[in-house]
């Protein structure tokens, strides 16, 4: 088994890169669906485009409330709102319901306040409301992509003025984006809706991809000892080891920590650092390899 993953690995590369490829074309196909059917690219939590959450907490109910049967309910009263029902948890204790929707109006929302009265049995007061503008949301949204933009481009001027090869430069750029564009195609069809935070793990995520991907190129194009696939083996046992230890991490906080804030931090984390796994070792390790047999052709066709 060993043998035959090492056979496809050291010999069949370029057939291998056929994964990476697939998984961009997929990505590309759902996001480009998601964008023609919603308008938008990215399911956007209330902080990034605009709503309210309504907060009630579980002492002030009678009796307990499963946030599955009111979400069921909200969407039988209001039929064309986007809303959701989540619970706040401390220390595993549900502490709180929380109502997400796109109402933002006083009209709209005093009628979801009599709703959750009626069907909760509790007074105005023990309700608390937050709301966001659409105005504030869409402008929180256009900053944070601006600024993973940025990140982006200064990034990968960075990599091209520390390898100046055209090249290779391209393929540490190259298996970033791959890398943000299929996280964030499966963080769609998870559902979950992104928020502030989740746009920080996009940044952070931007930094684990490079940092691999740096580890390798430099390895593979700077250091002479060993052959090229010793060095190659070298990046993957450090680059493993460097992904398989932030997984754990992430899958602690995953299992432990109720927080919604955390939980899509470390969601996001998650899947960006398992599609690294597959755009550094097998895309960008691919192109450096093939990088490097056309130049030796070429050499020696000179």
């Amino acid at each position: 088994m060993v043998s035959t993953l090492k056979y496809w690995y050291e010999e069949k590369y370029k057939l291998l890169m056929l994964i990476p490829i697939i998984l961009v074309l997929l990505a590309l196909i759902q996001i480009g669906t998601q964008y023609a059917t919603s308008g938008d690219f990215v399911h956007r939590g209330i902080t990034l485009k605009g709503g309210s959450t309504v907060t009630i907490h579980q002492d002030s109910l009678k009796t307990p409330v499963q946030a599955e049967e009111l979400e069921a309910y909200l969407h039988q009263q209001f039929k064309d709102v986007d809303l959701g029902v989540r619970e706040i948890s401390s220390a595993g204790k549900v502490i709180a319901i929380a109502v997400d929707s796109d109402l933002q109006t006083k009209e709209e929302i005093n009628s979801l306040f009599t709703i959750l009265q009626t069907k909760l049995s509790v007074n105005q007061n023990e309700l608390s409301v937050e709301v966001v503008g659409s105005a504030i949301g869409a402008n929180f949204f256009r900053q944070m992509i601006s600024a993973l933009l940025i990140s982006f481009i200064l990034m990968g001027i960075v990599v091209l003025l520390y390898f100046r090869i055209l090249v290779p430069s391209f393929a540490v750029i190259i298996a970033a984006f791959s890398d943000i564009v299929v996280t964030l195609a499966i963080f769609n069809l998870t559902g979950i809706k992104l928020s502030t935070a989740g746009v920080a793990a996009f940044l952070m995520l931007i930094g684990y991809s490079v940092d691999t991907d740096v580890l390798l190129t430099t390895r593979y194009l700077k250091r002479k000892e060993g052959t090229e696939m010793d060095r190659i083996y070298s990046s993957v046992k450090t680059g493993l080891t460097m992904t398989a230890t932030t997984l754990v991490a992430v899958t602690v906080a995953l299992i432990f920590v109720q927080s919604d804030v955390v939980r899509q931090i470390m969601t996001i984390l998650f899947i960006g650092l398992v599609v690294d796994t597959i755009m550094t070792w097998i895309q960008n390790v691919g192109i450096l390899r093939w990088y490097t047999e056309s130049r030796t052709s070429r050499k020696h066709h000179v």
